[in-house]
């Protein structure tokens, strides 16, 4: 299909898509990210807003035994202290290693009323959760792991979340952005993980802290987070961030 009878089709869909979304939108009064003019962002944020409108929020994803872990392929950046993607190295990851991570430092910020910079042995020091899920990946693969972690559910409690606290943005030593809204931030199964199967948390797969969102596709939970900051409005990263670079903000599964 080609010419005007296809762009009046495409303009129809938005203008449905557009108009189906102010209702939700109006119903439950949730911001979303903006689309960039991708029409496939606009249904990405309608999805948003439908799970949140009409999804029990505290719904649980399914947890498996020790005898059904399985393969872990890591995907995307595997070591920051190797230069990967156009990005160079990052002498400040490298250093971290050779000390163990015993010097990292996880700066938590924002609309929280104690911010703060938490070491590993601080996080360890939260009530901890060890859980066993299935990351799907957006390539079209899955697996099974273990994760031992803090819920950050109770390091946001620990910081003192303000009223007008809204959404939790995650920074990483690779330069990468993302955030989500607090139903997932506050959901029991939303880790902060520093360890996979039984160990400590693999170089290849986050180390020294792994964000969970067992809730989301498996691009949501970030790989070495060095940093978090609670907002009162979304911050989808901009440049940065999964929607301009051609990726969905909210994946629910």
């Amino acid at each position: 299909m080609t010419g005007p009878r296809l762009i009046a089709r495409r303009q129809l869909l938005a203008a449905g898509l557009a108009s189906a979304g102010g209702l939700i939108l109006g119903g439950c009064s949730r911001p979303v990210p903006p689309t960039y003019g991708s029409l496939l962002r606009l249904g990405d944020n309608l999805t948003y807003l439908a799970h949140r409108a009409l999804l029990p929020g505290e719904s649980l994803v399914k947890e498996y035994s020790r005898a059904e872990l399985s393969s872990f392929p890591a995907v995307g950046t595997t070591d920051p202290a190797q230069p990967a993607y156009g990005r160079p190295p990052s002498e400040t990851y490298r250093a971290l290693q050779r000390g163990g991570f015993a010097d990292f430092r996880l700066p938590v910020e924002g609309r929280i009323a104690r911010p703060g910079r938490w070491s590993l042995a601080d996080l360890k020091g939260l009530p901890s959760r060890t859980q066993i899920t299935r990351h799907v990946c957006e390539e079209g693969w899955s697996a099974i792991g273990e994760w031992t972690g803090v819920p950050l559910s109770r390091l946001l409690d620990a910081a003192g979340l303000e009223p007008a606290a809204r959404f939790v943005t995650f920074h990483s030593i690779d330069g990468t952005v993302d955030s989500i809204d607090l139903l997932d931030a506050l959901h029991p199964q939303t880790l902060l993980a520093y360890g996979m199967n039984g160990q400590n948390l693999p170089i290849q797969h986050g180390a020294p802290l792994r964000l969970r969102v067992e809730r989301q596709v498996g691009y949501k939970s970030m790989k070495y987070v060095s940093r978090i900051v609670v907002t009162e409005h979304i911050d989808d990263g901009g440049d940065l961030g999964n929607p301009k670079n051609g990726w969905a903000w909210y994946v629910g599964i």
